[in-house]
């Protein structure tokens, strides 16, 4: 067989001749639009989850924070003890989860978790669990912002109006209300 042929949709073959079985490979789909029952299955959607943070009185969207890495993320060491971050400024990771009905789309679900950064230092503090379970309050359509101050919530609002004016029309009151400064 030429190499032109192996190239044309064969499957490879081993030394004994036999076509190779391709391993199944165990991954955490994060983002994904499909819908499937096989290997992996039970894994989460995340693709209709953004980030949200809020630093200093401004909210912007921040993908990377879905792993992490969001701008005010990087280079930091966290740890899960506060007094290991003294000089630390208050940030938060809002999960927001959309969702659509017969409406249009909304925002579902939104939860806020604070961190401690220390930019200086390169220091941070957070609750890992805490974000994880917030981001899970989130895709089950919950509202947990009562932590956020009068000025991050007027920032969030603003944001979430700004992205999609639509979507905040169509959003449940229990939104609005928390967020209702």
């Amino acid at each position: 067989m030429s190499e032109h042929e192996q190239g044309q949709g064969q499957t490879p073959e081993n030394a004994a001749g036999e076509p190779k079985k391709e391993k199944k490979q165990l991954s955490l789909n994060v983002v994904s639009h499909k819908e499937h029952k096989g290997f992996g299955a039970g894994t989460i959607d995340l693709s209709q989850v953004a980030c949200v943070i809020i630093d200093n009185g401004e909210a912007y969207i921040d993908v990377g924070a879905m792993h992490a890495k969001s701008k005010v993320e990087r280079r930091i060491r966290f740890s899960t003890n506060k007094e290991d971050v003294p000089n630390g400024r208050l940030c938060w990771v809002v999960w927001v989860a959309v969702d659509r009905n017969e409406g249009g789309s909304y925002y579902a679900g939104a939860t806020a978790c604070p961190m401690l950064i220390d930019t200086e230092e390169r220091k941070g503090w957070k609750i890992l669990a805490q974000h994880v379970n917030n981001l899970d309050y989130a895709i089950k359509r919950r509202y947990v912002l009562d932590e956020l101050s009068v000025e991050e919530k007027t920032a969030l609002r603003k944001l979430l109006v700004e992205h999609n004016a639509e979507w905040w029309d169509h959003s449940p009151d229990a939104l609005k209300q928390a967020l209702n400064v």
